[in-house]
Parts: C-alpha cells; structure tokens; sequence
C-alpha cells in the first residue's frame, strides 16, 4: 500500500502508475484522497487550536470560581466550543476513516523498468537460458505420466473434495514428504529459523499482507472471521507485527513448510490441468525482515 504521504506529494507519478497498469477505476480515487487528506489536515490543525483554546477557557473558569466571581459567560462560551468541538472530531474520524478505505484501492507503483502492454502477449523477455528438450516420442503431460505411476490421483481427489484437490499417493507422497524436508533442511542450514506458523489468520493479518482486500475473493473464509492462508507468507510475515526490532538484529530470516489453501476462481483450461493452480497445494517459504539498504 502506498504511504498517503507520496501519494501527497507526487500526485502525478501515482496516476501515471495508475495508467501504466490499467487500473483505471483507481484514477479518480486519487484527486478524492487528496481532497479528503486536504480537508482532514484542515480539520486536524482546527481541531488542535479549539484544544488550546478549551484548556485556557477552563483555566479561567478555575480562576473565576475561585475568586468568588461570575463564571456563567464563560462556561457558557466553553460549551459552545465543546460542541463544536465534538462536531469537528466527529467529521474528521470519517473523513479518516474514508481515507483509510481508499488507499488499500489505490495499486503500487510498477517499476520503471516494466514494458507497458496489453497482455501477456506485450511481455518482453528479459533473460533465456538451457535449450528445449527435443524428444524422439511423443511427450506426455505430468498429470498422465502421474496418475499412470500411481502417485497422483485427481479423480478421486475430485470426487472427495472437488477438482484442484488430488490424492498423493504412494512415492508420490514420499515425494512431496521428501521435498519439503529437503527445502527447509536447505534453508536452515543457511541460517534460517524454521517456523511452524498457523494456517488460519485472523482478516487483519492478510490485510497486513496484501491479501485483503485486493485478494480476498482468492482465499476461503471460515467461521469466525479466520481465513486459510493462500500463503504461509501471511502468518510468517505477521510474526513481528506491531513490533519495533532492533536493527542489530537484522536480518531476520525465516522458513517455513505449509498445507496452502486458493479460491483460484476462474482458473480453467489446459493451462490450469494437473498440478497447476490447485486449490491446496504444499510450499516452503522464505521470509527476511531486513534493512531496506541490504
């Protein structure tokens, strides 16, 4: 999420950046943010001079009472302005609160170095490497090869749970078992800490990490406003939510193995066949918490 502080004070480059990705919805929200930010900032110094105001009105009150004199004009005049008061911090929390419900809409920036386009058609192709397998018999697709050697099923899986939610099955499971012990091996013996995190998350960490609201549609909501996490991302990187660290201590650096769970709506064809876009899939992930400058 961009810092409202930017978007303040490079307007134009947000829009451009708007333009560039197609997210043209997010266009007029950026001339509303400022003009709320505006009015809010308005409001804020406002809201500090009546304080000001507030506390000397009281003290004076204190002095009249105390030396025997007639303190109803000003108490009358500090009611006024607790009233207006009230209704300035009134405005202002909405005004905040419309602000806070603008800028998850509003996308980050692409990189200068990223070719506009269309489609994916527009892609430019940075780096190749290694030559294409040629082979001298047809090649088969790895949900046949899979389900031939019996380590994969994906017609039960569907009749189970749906489709995108297969059995493995036999070395197939010793496999996926195999994999992720040799990932996190890989990584703790480069100085990761494995982590076992959660694989529910409350809506305010998937918030935290992009997820909510720009991909909420993507990730199962349960019961009790916890959600499955599309990542073990999300919980690893809430782990030092709220925290302060020491920059000594930095870098920070986590692995972890997850079950993790994709709405993945939409997604169908041959490019979506097999293992592709599941809907429950098994990862190792890297976190680092670092200096932005390393």
């Amino acid at each position: 999420m961009l810092d409202l502080r930017f978007i303040r004070e490079h307007p134009d480059l947000v829009k451009e950046g708007i333009r560039k990705k197609r997210e043209l919805d997010a266009l007029p929200l950026v001339d509303e943010l400022l003009e709320l930010d505006r009015r809010r900032r308005e409001l804020l110094a406002e809201i500090e001079t009546l304080r000001s105001q507030q506390k000397k009105l009281a003290k004076e009150v204190g002095r009249a009472k105390a030396s025997g004199e007639d303190a109803d004009a000003l108490l009358e005049k500090s009611s006024e302005l607790a009233a207006y008061l009230k209704q300035l911090e009134a405005e202002e929390k909405q005004l905040a609160s419309r602000i806070d419900a603008i800028l998850p809409q509003i996308p980050n920036l692409p990189h200068p170095s990223v070719p506009e386009g269309e489609s994916e058609a527009d892609n430019v192709v940075v780096k190749e490497w290694g030559e294409p397998p040629v082979f001298d018999f047809a090649a088969r697709p790895h949900w046949e090869i899979a389900e031939k050697l019996g380590i994969i099923d994906f017609e039960r899986g569907a009749k189970v749970s749906g489709s995108g939610f297969p059995f493995f099955l036999a070395q197939g499971a010793k496999l996926v078992r195999a994999l992720e012990n040799l990932f996190l091996d890989f990584h703790t013996e480069r100085g990761f800490t494995e982590v076992r995190p959660p694989l529910l998350v409350r809506e305010q960490a998937a918030f935290g990490t992009g997820q909510i609201p720009d991909k909420e549609g993507m990730m199962y909501e349960v019961s009790g406003g916890y959600y499955l996490i599309p990542t073990s991302e999300v919980p690893v990187t809430n782990l030092h939510a709220g925290e302060i660290l020491d920059a000594a201590d930095l870098p920070l650096k986590y692995t972890a193995y997850t079950p993790n769970f994709r709405v993945e709506a939409g997604s169908y064809g041959k490019d979506v066949r097999g293992l592709n876009r599941l809907h429950q899939f098994d990862k190792v992930e890297m976190v680092v918490f670092s200096h932005p400058d390393e």
